[in-house]
């Protein structure tokens, strides 16, 4: 009888243990990303995203490539917190001058989104999720597919500047690093070949290129393509500061499709880290797949784009929201 009373004890202390718990808990699920979060405080507000990206695509086509770029350059540096878009001021030191970010442009253009999002709802919608929202509806832009992202995240009161280099990988850097810094947030090899897909749009400064070309052509370079580039970078020192590119897929340069992967088979890979997909046999199986299958390609790089978009995010009352993306609030 002691046991059996001893267990109905143990069974209703811990029923008493969840009933308390119940309303913290879910408090703290009710602070995290959630599909539609500002539906009760601003309704419109993914409309307007995806107006403003629409109206910026069809006055500069480009910025649907920035858009892709901008959460990447985000979301792997600690945080999805808009820390990217901080401009040096006071005791903050930008990001953008980081070599890891090197030829991001556009910036500009995302005061556009808020200063719309501003008009409708006045401090409610974060920079954070302009970021992630104007990558999802620019992909959808360029042809992609309509990535479901959450919302709700709030945006940093300070810059990564001094750690940008421990999280975005290098143009030329090894497969195992490669591996290594997206496998730290979550994302697999199957996942870091979709995401990589997204170089099929977009272009890449000569100086990220000329290694390649000069003094000898990199071996692993298809040589009929490697002529191409030559003529697309000339010269061995290019102006970091002049516009000299080479489109990422010189056959369907703005169309969001499965043709890198197809390149890469040909040794048509722009950067070394393209083509290391197809050396390296971790990943290599799903270069070959997602070159056959562009549906594949689209289905993973929608899941490793919503684990990216998902990455440490503030939440609650963590963070703010910025007037202004470019500055935290006074």
């Amino acid at each position: 009888m002691a046991n059996k009373s001893n267990a109905c004890f143990t069974f209703v202390s811990l029923a008493l243990v969840v009933i308390l718990l119940w309303p913290p808990l879910s408090l703290a699920q009710n602070s995290e990303l959630k599909s539609n979060y500002y539906a009760a405080s601003c309704p419109r507000a993914e409309d307007i995203v995806k107006e403003q990206v629409y109206n910026l695509y069809q006055e500069h086509g480009n910025t649907a490539v920035s858009w892709l770029r901008a959460i990447f350059h985000d979301c792997m540096v600690e945080s999805c917190d808009a820390s990217v878009l901080l401009d040096t001021a006071g005791s903050v030191m930008s990001e953008k001058p980081s070599d890891r970010n090197f030829g991001m442009r556009n910036f500009k253009y995302v005061n556009a989104i808020k200063s719309a999002l501003e008009e409708e709802c006045p401090g409610v919608v974060s920079c954070a999720d302009i970021v992630a929202l104007s990558a999802r509806d620019g992909v959808v832009m360029l042809g992609g597919p309509r990535v479901e992202l959450k919302t709700g995240r709030r945006d940093s009161k300070k810059s990564s500047a001094a750690v940008v280099d421990e999280y975005i990988p290098l143009h030329n850097d090894s497969a195992s690093t490669v591996l290594s810094r997206f496998d730290s947030i979550g994302i697999d090899a199957e996942g870091v070949v979709a995401l990589l897909g997204a170089h099929t749009v977009g272009r890449t400064h000569c100086e990220n290129l000329v290694h390649r070309l000069y003094p000898n052509v990199d071996s692993t370079l298809d040589p009929e393509y490697a002529v191409y580039l030559k003529g697309r970078c000339p010269t061995t020192n290019p102006d970091p500061q002049a516009v000299v590119y080479a489109r990422n897929d010189h056959g369907t340069p703005m169309k969001f499709d499965n043709n890198y992967y197809k390149n890469l088979l040909k040794n048509k890979g722009l950067l070394v880290v393209d083509q290391q997909l197809l050396l390296d046999p971790r990943t290599s199986p799903y270069v070959e797949k997602m070159a056959q299958d562009n549906q594949y390609f689209f289905s993973q790089f929608s899941r490793a784009l919503t684990i990216l978009s998902e990455n440490n995010p503030l939440t609650g009352n963590n963070g703010e929201i910025r007037k202004d993306c470019r500055f935290v609030n006074a």
